[in-house]
């Protein structure tokens, strides 16, 4: 069980007062709060050993590099890989996706498919358009349904001996679908297709176990389960790590480098290029032991009781209209009432303290099937409440009753 009130102690922003009113953060699936354990962590590195890292054989250079490898491993266990080189520290998804698909630029070839679904991020959309671009492969797109579910018959007919790639998210950003990975995972490797997952939306409220699944690759961002912006994970599997050529040349990336000719690092370092973010990749580890205190179990059945009262609650206003109705979904609901701008809704949400997310929310395709310009979208934690909840549903009644 969690105690929620007792866990909403851990994160200092929840205290703060926005216009007036005591904040409530509905806009967790654009980026998490973060709590005192992980904010400690970023200012003990940078007040007792900022170094850099792998380079000196001073003190805190080495304590540096300790903390930033042992991240590594707190990760790798997190995620079930099985080498700890397996996990390449980077900027956050999107920069673990472009990795990939700049790593697939010389192993793909005219009339090999790639495909995506309807579901995706701009992010993982646009790197592989321009993998296209760069290739001449062709893109191919599974198709999703009025419930926001990924048709997967259609998937099957796209399947076929020029598949090379296939990229999907675990769960959707703006409607809160989670997809059928296990399912896709198994078909395109029937086919001999690796397969990219997006687990951007997924790793705040799923514990997901690569090796089970296995995926080639999984890439999430640590601002999104209590960690810092600004750095992120790819997972993949050693072979396919060791296949792609480096993504950024520079330093620590290298073995040995002339003027005649270079040789590149073993794995991770290959791809791992410069300094990194270096209190980041600690603080990440940090916020995966802070997940894993509270318990992947405790916050998908509470944020599931947050989903279900929250729909239950917006569903009694007139004319609301909640997108994505997938059968498996998690705490997010994107939603429109009657003909208001959802801007317009947010901006006064906003005056009563609330903060949710309006647009298209980086998903301009799902917008465009159901002919809306975009959605308010609010997403739960678990250090949201009830009684959160029910203050957002007065407010939303309100902001309805100024713009009719």
């Amino acid at each position: 069980m969690i105690d929620v009130q007792h866990i909403r102690k851990d994160f200092p922003i929840l205290n703060r007062i926005v216009n007036g009113k005591p904040l409530i953060y509905f806009d967790n699936a654009a980026t998490s709060q973060t709590p005192q354990q992980v904010i400690d962590v970023i200012v003990d590195y940078y007040s007792n050993y900022n170094a850099n890292i792998h380079r000196g054989v001073h003190s805190l250079s080495q304590e540096a590099t300790d903390a930033y490898e042992q991240a590594r491993i707190k990760i790798q266990k997190h995620f079930n890989a099985k080498h700890p080189h397996e996990i390449i520290y980077t900027s956050g998804t999107t920069d673990s996706i472009n990795l990939v698909a700049n790593g697939f630029s010389s192993l793909l070839k005219k009339d090999d498919e790639i495909i995506v679904s309807a579901l995706e991020h701009h992010s993982n959309i646009v790197p592989w358009q321009m993998l296209c671009e760069r290739t001449g492969a062709s893109l191919k797109v599974i198709p999703m349904n009025e419930e926001g579910e990924l048709i997967l018959s259609d998937f099957d007919a796209l399947l076929n001996d020029h598949t090379k790639l296939v990229f999907v998210n675990h769960i959707s950003n703006a409607l809160g679908t989670i997809n059928s990975i296990e399912y896709i995972i198994d078909e395109a490797h029937k086919v001999g297709a690796a397969v990219l997952v997006d687990g951007a939306q997924s790793c705040p409220h799923i514990k997901p176990d690569v090796q089970a699944l296995d995926v080639d690759f999984y890439v999430c961002s640590a601002h999104k389960l209590c960690g810092p912006t600004g750095v992120g994970m790819l997972y993949g599997k050693e072979d396919w790590l060791n296949k792609l050529p480096p993504y950024q040349g520079g330093g620590e990336m290298i073995a040995e480098v002339s003027f005649e000719k270079t040789t590149y690092a073993a794995l991770p370092h290959k791809f791992e290029a410069g300094t990194p973010n270096i209190c980041g990749g600690i603080a990440f580890g940090a916020a995966i032991d802070y997940m894993n205190s509270i318990g992947f179990d405790n916050i998908a059945k509470y944020e599931h009781e947050l989903l279900e009262y929250a729909t239950e609650q917006l569903q009694k206003i007139e004319g609301l209209k909640i997108y994505g109705t997938a059968k498996e979904k998690t705490s997010v609901i994107s939603f429109n009432v009657g003909n208001i701008h959802p801007y317009d809704i947010g901006t006064i949400l906003d005056k009563m303290g609330i903060a949710v997310r309006t647009g298209h929310h980086c998903a301009q395709p799902i917008m465009d099937f159901y002919n809306i310009p975009g959605t308010v979208r609010a997403s739960f934690m678990f250090y949201n409440t009830k009684k959160e909840i029910d203050t957002f549903i007065v407010a939303l009644k309100k902001a309805v009753m100024m713009l009719s």
